[in-house]
């Protein structure tokens, strides 16, 4: 085999794992444009490594992926951003492959928003450790390896992770049909101004983020179902000035956004918000409002190729 068949051959192999690759790095940075370009890197290291000395090129490559992901995590750029109050998750749409594997309860939970936001509260190594267990089904031996610690350290980096993440994460399971019902609830209260409504679909200690579209530089958070509600009513209310800031007459779309239910903004066939829903015991704990541009980029791509169902709300 030549050179250039060689090179042919092991690029093929990595583009075969390139998608569990990105789940990774999408898991551990919470960006999909950042985990792209972090498994370019793995492919541009891949490039330029002796290939034939590799004995296991889908170990090796996760060492690299993970190990440029933390990276990226320790960078001072990374730690002023998510220090300085204005880090969300970047949603993806329910089909994504970054959203694999998506087999078991843990790996699902795992790429949540909810979990995704509780992750950072962990250290770096205690966020690898985590996810190369919970999410890839990596043993403790093979987490030492790929993060150069030992076995022992492994363990209790995952106990802590498991500790933090547990003590403060919702539990509740809802059905698809159940959610859909409660998040067309809050739509229609919301649009209608009935604030009272609202109060009751929200838990007691309900908390909601909105990103401003983008417009402020920390984060706007509310956190007693009084002012989420007013807050709600507020935002959905349709105005002249609205339509103005959204390019058009938004149309308003069920979906599933990082398995939880949303509403989704769209004008045209360009998503300009979306509103993801953590629903607990059929009430609503957390409601995040998103329209950053740069945080739907990704998303937005995925709606525009695929075929919407009937909107919830035609015409806002």
């Amino acid at each position: 085999m030549d050179d250039t068949t060689t090179d042919r051959f092991d690029t093929r192999r990595f583009e075969a794992g390139r998608d569990r690759l990105a789940s990774l790095a999408y898991r551990l940075l919470g960006s999909a444009a950042d985990a792209e370009d972090a498994v370019q890197d793995a492919f541009l290291h891949w490039q330029a490594a002796d290939r034939q000395r590799i004995a296991v090129p889908e170990a090796w490559l996760t060492k690299v992926v993970t190990n440029l992901c933390l990276d990226r995590l320790r960078s001072a750029r990374a730690r002023r951003e998510r220090t300085a109050g204005a880090w969300l998750p970047e949603p993806l749409l329910d089909g994504d492959p970054m959203l694999g594997p998506a087999d078991t309860f843990e790996q699902r939970e795992s790429v949540s928003l909810a979990v995704l936001t509780l992750m950072e509260r962990l250290s770096p190594l205690e966020r690898a450790v985590y996810l190369l267990r919970e999410a890839f089904s990596y043993s403790h031996a093979e987490i030492a390896d790929i993060l150069d610690i030992t076995e022992s350290a492994s363990q209790q980096h995952l106990h802590r992770a498991r500790r933090r993440i547990t003590a403060t994460r919702r539990h509740g399971d809802v059905d698809p049909a159940s959610a859909r019902r409660v998040v067309e609830e809050f739509l229609s209260a919301a649009t209608s101004g009935r604030v009272e409504r609202l109060v009751v679909l929200l838990t007691d200690d309900a908390t909601a983020i909105s990103d401003g579209a983008g417009l402020t530089e920390t984060l706007l958070r509310f956190d007693t179902p009084q002012r989420i509600a007013a807050v709600a009513r507020a935002g959905f209310k349709p105005t002249a000035a609205k339509r103005r800031f959204a390019g058009g007459t938004p149309a308003m779309h069920y979906a599933l956004v990082n398995g939880a239910p949303a509403v989704l903004v769209v004008v045209g066939d360009q998503v300009v918000g979306a509103v993801t829903f953590d629903i607990v015991h059929d009430r609503i704990a957390t409601v995040r409002g998103i329209a950053a541009p740069t945080r739907l980029t990704r998303l937005a791509a995925a709606w525009r190729q695929q075929e919407p169902d009937t909107p919830l709300i035609a015409r806002w």
